[in-house]
């Protein structure tokens, strides 16, 4: 049985043997044009297609509701196809929030960079904080999987994650630098308080069907931090 990280770092390896003929332009041509070679367009058709009925069938029956059987049968691959790539559904589980998560390191690293100093000049100016722009567009690529992972029949530990580390890298950014090196337990408090409630924003605009623009989106986070007791409640 091949591990999925074992089958993803595949390559294509073609012997050379000495000789004073040019090459012939089948398949090395073809690899130079930029074209995958097909077993590695079979392998990413087949993890597409378990993704799919991976986010169909969870939303549908819950992360419970249905067999390995089940999800081949919808994405239409026999089993065996299936165990190439993971040796049960809680693997591909995992694999799918890993994935998720590997397209938010860059956005937690930006987060981690950010000063005090440019969030004033932001909201002097009124424009949206362009990494929460950047954020909300990914969220809204990635809409089909977290609306059925933050739902009802969703995954409580992803919920979880994502506000431990995404909404928490947040706030933590916004924090000043003393705050970040050496917090208080009150500050912990304040990290968790804050997660939690940019984790339901972002449930909330997922269930209305993201109307709002990123734009939107990053200039509503930024002013519900920043909105003061008996403030006007207005953006």
């Amino acid at each position: 049985m091949t591990s999925s990280a074992t089958l993803e770092s595949q390559v294509l390896l073609i012997a050379e043997t000495p000789s004073s003929k040019k090459p012939s332009p089948s398949k090395e041509s073809s690899c130079a044009a930029g074209q995958a070679p097909a077993s590695d367009r079979r392998i990413s058709r087949s993890r597409k297609a378990m993704r799919r009925a991976f986010i169909e069938l969870t939303s549908e029956r819950g992360r419970e509701g249905f067999t390995v059987n089940d999800l081949c049968e919808r994405a239409d691959i026999n089993r065996g196809t299936f165990y190439n790539h993971f040796k049960d559904k809680d693997e591909l589980d995992r694999a799918l929030q890993e994935e998720f998560m590997r397209g938010l390191d860059e956005f937690r690293s930006n987060m981690q960079k950010m000063t005090l100093f440019d969030l004033a000049k932001l909201k002097i100016s009124r424009k949206p904080l362009p990494i929460l722009v950047d954020l909300f567009d990914y969220l809204r690529e990635q809409s089909g999987y977290l609306s059925v992972m933050l739902g009802p029949n969703g995954n409580a530990e992803f919920k979880q994650m994502m506000q431990d580390t995404i909404c928490a890298d947040l706030i933590m950014g916004m924090l000043h630098e003393k705050y970040r090196k050496r917090p208080t337990a009150f500050v912990s408090y304040y990290v968790s308080f804050y997660s939690a409630a940019y984790l339901g924003v972002i449930s909330k605009w997922f269930d209305g069907g993201m109307e709002e623009s990123s734009e939107e989106m990053a200039r509503i986070a930024m002013r519900l931090l920043f909105i003061k007791p008996g403030e006007s409640i207005v953006l």
